[in-house]
């Protein structure tokens, strides 16, 4: 059974040890970042000199701490001291402590000894341990951020653990950038008593969770975790990235967080199996939570690309068809008689659907919103959006804006890129379909209207086809296993 972990992400108070008035500490970091980004629960700082930092009077020891004031205990204190600091902080309520410390397991044989005490300590407490040598913990839905770097994202449905800190700030700073935003997110640490699947299997009886985005490095009991996770993933999407699958990478995981790393052909085959969903490197991973987070489960794997011009559309095509899980679908013979009526005849005719600049006013939507709802069609992908914005935004700065008429087809060409974005969120929320719409706009201008569109509708704007292809690809897969074991 999953350890309760209400209280490592939504504690109704805070402890930090080690504070001081050091900026560059772990305990001045942590402390500042409780206090900084929303969290209002009450937050006590302990260290070793009694005075003030960030205007929060410093406590000498957790026994000053009110009775049932705090359930989560931050400790960034070092090894030799947290012992004693854990047993005093359960005493006083304290019902889950994460230990952001290294020196432990990681630094060999001595710190694998205090490791296994500090354990041992915990389960006589009752108390659950997060990490040690860990980064943090985030909790978006109560503005918690006890960690001892940054960032703090936007509030989403994806749900981080990692047994790498770096790769939590990487995915949220990913959170950030697109929009998509993070639920909870941790730093397993060495997971010396709370396992990556004990964090699943709390994600998937978490509301505020859609989908689950790890990355790990090494798996003490393999089978165990494949028994665990296969039952989380009929309820949740689960995204992993795995570390250490060459020797040189193997190595690096043992010194990085004592991880063992396992055989990559068995890994493989094992999340096959579980119906994990694997990811090649952190990009694709973010990608394809945010595409869980964001896109409904497709009915089927037969795709119809849209494109605005023929270079997209064919580059788009030769993905699409390379892609084992997915069909470029031909396009149904009455979807092509409604087609035919909205654009002139120099149209492709074909998948993909090449509007050859063809589209008017309400061209693009009237064409997406025919072929969402067409019944023969399982997703789409949208290609060229943003063309217009990008017109504006160099006449916009130009010497002869607003004169000449350059205001008002200014405000018509951003008005039409987020009516795009709109159609696009509205065709597949009301049929259900994935809409993925991608340009490389997303990075190379992420102020153009098109992209703010879809990232205020709350969806990724993909920043290729390539990329929007693979996230399909991984939710097509997905979409068959829960249907093959429901």
């Amino acid at each position: 059974m999953a350890p309760d972990l209400r209280p490592l992400f939504e504690p109704k108070g805070v402890v930090v040890t080690g504070v001081s008035a050091h900026p560059g500490k772990f305990g001045f970091v942590a402390l500042h970042n409780l206090l900084a980004c929303g969290y209002t629960g009450p937050v006590f700082a302990v260290g070793r000199e009694e005075g003030t930092v960030l205007d929060r009077p410093v406590l000498a020891s957790v026994d000053a701490v009110p009775d049932g004031a705090a359930e989560l205990l931050v400790l960034c204190t070092p090894v030799a001291a947290n012992a004693e600091i854990v047993r005093s902080a359960a005493a006083r309520g304290v019902r889950a402590v994460f230990c952001a410390a290294g020196g432990y397991s990681e630094a060999g044989p001595d710190g694998a000894e205090a490791e296994d005490q500090l354990v041992a300590l915990a389960d006589e407490l009752g108390i659950v341990l997060a990490g040690p040598n860990g980064q943090g913990v985030v909790s978006t839905p109560v503005g918690l951020c006890a960690q001892i770097v940054a960032p703090f994202p936007t509030a989403g449905r994806i749900a981080v653990v990692s047994q790498s800190g770096n790769f939590v700030s990487s995915f949220l700073n990913y959170a950030n950038q697109t929009g998509v935003g993070i639920s909870r997110a941790v730093s397993a640490g060495n997971a010396a008593a709370i396992g990556v699947a004990d964090y699943l299997e709390w994600f998937a009886d978490d509301p505020e969770t859609e989908v689950a985005l790890c990355y790990l490095e090494g798996l003490a009991d393999g089978r165990g975790f494949f028994e665990r996770v296969r039952e989380v993933t009929r309820r949740m999407p689960v995204v992993v990235v795995k570390g250490g699958t060459t020797a040189g990478g193997q190595r690096a995981a043992a010194s990085h967080t004592g991880s063992l790393a396992n055989d990559d052909q068995i890994f493989d085959g094992m999340a096959r199996q579980a119906g994990l969903v694997r990811a090649a490197n952190i990009e694709s991973a973010f990608e394809a939570a945010a595409t869980f987070a964001t896109q409904p489960l497709p009915a089927g794997n037969r795709i119809v690309v849209l494109s605005t011009a023929g270079g997209w559309g064919v580059v788009t095509a030769d993905a699409v068809t390379a892609h084992r899980d997915l069909d470029l679908t031909p396009l149904p013979a009455d979807l092509m008689a409604t087609i035919d009526k909205l654009v002139p005849p120099r149209w492709s005719r074909n998948n993909p659907v090449d509007l050859a600049g063809g589209e008017t006013r309400d061209t693009i939507p009237a064409v997406l919103e025919a072929t969402v709802a067409h019944p023969a069609v399982d997703a789409v992908v949208q290609l060229g959006l943003g063309i217009q914005g990008n017109t504006a935004a160099l006449t916009r700065g130009g010497p002869f804006h607003p004169d000449h008429g350059l205001g008002r087809i200014v405000d018509f060409h951003e008005h039409q890129e987020r009516r795009y974005a709109e159609a696009a969120d509205s065709a597949s929320r009301s049929h259900d379909k994935p809409v993925l719409v991608a340009s490389e706009l997303a990075v190379a201008r992420p102020d153009n209207p098109l992209v703010q569109a879809v990232r205020e509708s709350g969806r990724l704007c993909y920043p290729s086809a390539d990329r929007a292809v693979v996230a399909l690809g991984h939710l097509v897969r997905y979409a068959d296993w829960r249907r093959r074991r429901p």
